[in-house]
């Protein structure tokens, strides 16, 4: 994921942030929330039902000549075998493009686009939300998680029920929008996270100033899952 300088950075971010205030900022980060094992069948499966009743309706010409071989045999030899082998073939086929399709869209990189953003949105904060009750339980009741799905680029930002009540909704989604807009840029995404822990910052330092030295339940550097 991150090199070790940019989890660095983001850190030190961290720290200098919480020194304004008395809540926490929790950063987690992420490759990937899922394998999204289904995406893979859907398409096979989507693949091998769709191209051989469409290759027949479009009247490829190969499929036809097969059609009209195996009919005018039928005239000769009876319908029912040559039936059995059409019926045969298009089965054959069926599977052989389930197999390949199954095998490409396994590909991570061919997986991914042909994931629906709506299910890796849903999947991320899934994970969020679990990380979140992690922290919490960890002692850190008044914060902010910020957490990253870095190749699904998904954001998820997740605030204390007392926190989110004080400030609002437009904070977190102005940090939602740094790191995906570094993200959607093909950029470095350190800059967008040291970004979005800067607007969750001062958000905290707003409602929840610093009250002098204290411990942290959890460490400033990023969580890595």
């Amino acid at each position: 994921m991150l090199s070790a300088i940019e989890e660095d950075r983001i850190a030190d971010a961290v720290a200098k942030c919480e020194e304004a205030t008395s809540g926490e900022i929790f950063v987690v980060l992420a490759e990937e929330v899922s394998k999204y094992r289904e995406i893979p069948l859907a398409w096979a499966a989507a693949v091998a039902l769709a191209v051989p009743p469409l290759a027949l309706a479009l009247s490829l010409k190969p499929l036809m000549d097969l059609a009209g071989d195996l009919w005018l045999n039928s005239q000769a030899e009876g319908l029912a075998p040559a039936m059995g082998v059409v019926l045969a073939v298009y089965a054959a086929a069926q599977i052989a493009l389930f197999l390949v399709v199954l095998a490409i869209v396994h590909i991570p990189a061919v997986r991914r686009p042909l994931t629906p953003r709506v299910l890796k949105r849903h999947r991320a904060a899934e994970a969020a939300q679990h990380q979140f009750v992690g922290v919490r339980a960890a002692g850190g009741e008044t914060g902010v998680l910020i957490f990253v799905a870095l190749a699904d680029h998904q954001v998820q930002i997740l605030a204390d029920a007392g926190i989110h009540q004080k400030c609002g909704e437009a904070p977190w989604s102005r940090a939602a929008n740094a790191i995906t807009t570094a993200m959607k840029a093909g950029q470095d995404p350190t800059g967008g996270v040291i970004e979005a822990v800067q607007i969750c910052g001062a958000a905290l330092a707003e409602h929840y100033p610093a009250t002098g030295p204290r411990d942290h339940p959890v460490s400033s550097r990023p969580i890595e899952i």
